[in-house]
């Protein structure tokens, strides 16, 4: 990748920010830790899948389109790679810039919420398509019949060592309630949407009267034997260690005995 020398006029800032790839060049591999996405400037970039033995083009973009973005909102690993298929200059794009872009100019959370929405109708068609393969292969056996169908679970993971030793939790200052974290996952802080009726991992709805929490306010991952603490993005309120406000998707280590505070609700991070 290189960064591209600063552009004239207004579009200074902008252009220090563009990276340029060459045609054939991958900006990120299926796996790898998403922590950006990618405005495309110009050229193209297709996205691509390995199943098995063989890779699958899942589609081809061009200039104004965007990608990335599942892995820098979730914190998960790159659900399919990235190739470019003509030179391209991409616009990078953090978690706190993209924070900042929503609050500064809706319209892009607009033109995201239609991206998706026809990914998803295409995904949703896939799956249909493929929904009537597999009937066709279990000689058109009737949808309830499948779940009798159950597939061999894998032997469980083992927890990390210090699991057996510590019990890592968040403590309420005021009611003295534990909320126990987890090893094995991200845990999302926040509260219940009453609309979707889908709660975070660390539902904060019954100590958070004043609805001072987002309903995804902030993220606790567990990684290399430490905790971390994430603010997510559209957060409102604020998340706090220490008094210290968090930039949106800046991972801050947590040490035991550690002040957080996640709009108006204060805990105290213990590690065992």
């Amino acid at each position: 990748m290189v960064n591209e020398r600063p552009g004239a006029g207004g579009d200074d800032t902008q252009s220090k920010l563009l990276i340029s790839i060459p045609a054939g060049s991958f900006v990120f591999r299926e796996g790898e830790r998403g922590e950006e996405m990618y405005i495309i400037q110009e050229g193209e970039v297709e996205l691509v899948k390995q199943f098995g033995p063989e890779e699958k083009r899942l589609m081809a973009l061009e200039a104004g389109d965007f990608f990335g973005e599942m892995a820098m909102l979730e914190s998960r690993p790159r659900s399919a790679s990235a190739r470019v298929l003509k030179d391209a200059r991409l616009l990078p794009v953090d978690a706190s810039t993209f924070d900042q872009m929503l609050r500064e100019y809706p319209e892009v959370a607009v033109r995201m919420l239609r991206g998706l929405g026809q990914r998803l109708r295409r995904y949703e068609e896939e799956a249909l398509a493929a929904n009537r393969v597999a009937q066709e292969v279990l000689g058109g056996a009737p949808r309830h019949e499948l779940a009798t169908l159950q597939p061999v679970a894998p032997p469980a993971a083992a927890a990390p060592a210090a699991a057996t030793a510590a019990r890592p939790r968040l403590v309420h200052v005021p009611s003295g309630a534990e909320l126990p974290l987890p090893f094995d996952r991200d845990a999302v802080i926040g509260r219940l949407d009453p609309v979707t009726q889908q709660a975070p991992e660390i539902d904060l709805t019954a100590l958070d009267p004043q609805r001072s929490l987002s309903r995804r306010h902030a993220r606790i991952v567990y990684r290399d034997g430490a905790f971390l603490l994430r603010e997510e993005v559209g957060t409102a309120n604020g998340t706090f260690v220490e008094g210290d406000r968090l930039a949106t998707g800046v991972e801050r280590p947590l040490t035991s005995g550690a002040r957080l505070r996640f709009g108006l609700v204060d805990f105290v991070f213990h590690a065992e």
